[in-house]
């Protein structure tokens, strides 16, 4: 059984940084491409894609983070190092296994004033 269990997240200036962890189980994490999502207040239920990770380590990104987010992978565990935060980042973030859109964890809440 997936499970996902996202932390990290908090309230932070605009221009701060916050590192957001996943802590991830219940499948090959080694063989599986990972990926950060967010989700705005107002949206509904759309998650939008900010960075993805293959399980050869290549990662890209939503346009509007490059530059700024960093995704990394270690062990059972995916990250996202969030610098230069904006307060457009304000959003629940989440992690799932790439393209899969079910079996969602709590999500970290991210809220970043200006």
């Amino acid at each position: 059984q997936v499970q996902l269990v996202e932390s990290g997240g908090g309230l932070v200036q605009a221009g701060g940084s916050l590192r957001l962890s996943c802590e991830a189980s219940g499948f090959v994490f080694s063989r599986t491409d990972m990926a950060w999502y967010r989700q705005r207040q107002g949206a509904g239920k759309q998650r939008d894609l900010v960075a993805a990770i293959a399980a050869d380590y290549a990662s890209t990104y939503a346009d509007n983070v490059q530059g700024r987010f960093t995704i990394s992978r270690d062990g059972a565990k995916v990250y996202l190092q969030m610098k230069s935060l904006k307060v457009e980042d304000t959003a629940v973030y989440y992690c799932n296994i790439l393209g899969r859109k079910t079996g969602w964890g709590q999500g970290t809440q991210v809220t970043v004033s200006s």
